[in-house]
């Protein structure tokens, strides 16, 4: 990882500075305070970090001249230091490296989660329900809200179809790469003989999306209403209360039907369609940006097997990160914090990689 320069940090602390004189003032538009007070939050720790590296950087000049003494006992003192400063320093640097590394926007946003039974029957919308539940207890050790957006259950259990939003602060950055195919071989509860079968199931995890990110307009959408039905096709109302919405351009298509009113399925059929759209345009950008590179923590495809959960075995392997936790039980209940913070920390790698190469 290459060292940040002097004369960046004394930038950074400069630009900090004058933020905070700026926002002393008493003649500011309320517009421009809240700008300001937005930029002063980006850069606050940013600054932080610089003035932790700055300081560190400064005692090793110091401890170098007292080095130099005649003194055998402060020449001892200053080399003790100079080890335990020479220990902290790479660490701030790091810390340093990653408050530069350009922000995902959608982080701090809230998601909209959707989970798909894939191949294999009955275990697999079991197997999608599993995942739905661990994903809820994450959010409540989260602090976060989980919300049912729409259901599509199976008859053995579980779902064929699963959509939520999880609302609360960061939620995104925390399971943005989630997304992908998850699979599980275990013996299934049909299974008479006690043969390990391989199921599947699709995550994707979108970043809520409002409504000045994504213009859309009217003769761009198809709505069209429809009676909605139960499981096996019986109606399960006598009003036109479903909703299906194409948009045109991109071919999107959501259908809501959870709510018995038209207009409460139409408001989350939109979002729904908001946050796709979000994401197609964010994924566009980003592989204008990136070009043909992957990061490690591969691309969020959806068709990209990422992860197994093994039950004979008790372990969850994340195959982008070659990370295997003897922690199953453990996980299914949602503690999953030391998996998520694997895949941030190798993001974050990779992206300092690819930032040095770059320099």
């Amino acid at each position: 990882m290459s060292s940040i320069s002097a004369a960046r940090i004394a930038q950074i602390e400069a630009r900090h500075n004058e933020l905070q004189a700026t926002m002393a003032r008493g003649d500011l538009a309320a517009d421009q305070f809240v700008q300001l007070s937005k930029d002063y939050a980006e850069i606050e720790p940013v600054a932080r970090a610089a003035a932790e590296v700055r300081r560190l950087r400064a005692e090793l000049g110091v401890l170098a001249a007292m080095a130099e003494e005649e003194d055998a006992d402060i020449r001892a003192m200053a080399a003790d230091e100079v080890e335990a400063i020479k220990q902290r320093l790479p660490e701030a640097e790091r810390g340093l490296a990653l408050a530069l590394l350009p922000r995902d926007a959608a982080d701090e946003r809230s998601a909209i989660l959707e989970i798909r039974a894939g191949t294999g029957g009955d275990e697999a919308a079991l197997f999608a329900g599993d995942l739905f539940r661990m994903y809820q207890r994450y959010a409540e050790a989260q602090g976060w809200r989980v919300e049912m957006m729409s259901a599509s259950a199976a008859e053995m259990g579980g779902f064929k179809e699963v959509v939520a939003s999880v609302t609360g602060q960061g939620v995104f950055a925390k399971l943005k790469f989630e997304s992908g195919v998850h699979r599980v071989q275990r013996v299934p509860v049909t299974e008479s003989g006690g043969r390990i079968h391989t199921s599947a199931a699709t995550v994707a995890v979108l970043p809520e999306a409002e409504e000045v990110d994504v213009k859309i307009e009217d003769k761009d959408l198809r709505i069209d209403v429809y009676r909605s039905s139960g499981p096996g096709g019986q109606s399960v109302n006598t009003t036109d209360s479903a909703v299906r919405i194409t948009h045109l351009p991109s071919g999107l298509v959501v259908i809501q039907q959870d709510e018995k009113s038209q207009h409460k399925n139409k408001a989350k059929a939109l979002k729904v369609l908001r946050a796709r759209l979000y994401e197609l345009e964010r994924s566009r950008l980003a592989d204008e940006r990136a070009g043909a590179r992957k990061s490690m923590v591969g691309s969020g495809d959806r068709s990209e097997r990422i992860r197994t959960y093994n039950f004979p075995q008790g372990r969850v392997t994340d195959h982008r990160i070659n990370l295997t936790l003897h922690r199953l039980p453990e996980i299914l209940q949602g503690q999953m914090d030391e998996l998520i913070g694997a895949l941030i920390s190798e993001d974050e790698a990779s992206r300092l990689a690819a930032l040095d190469d770059a320099g």
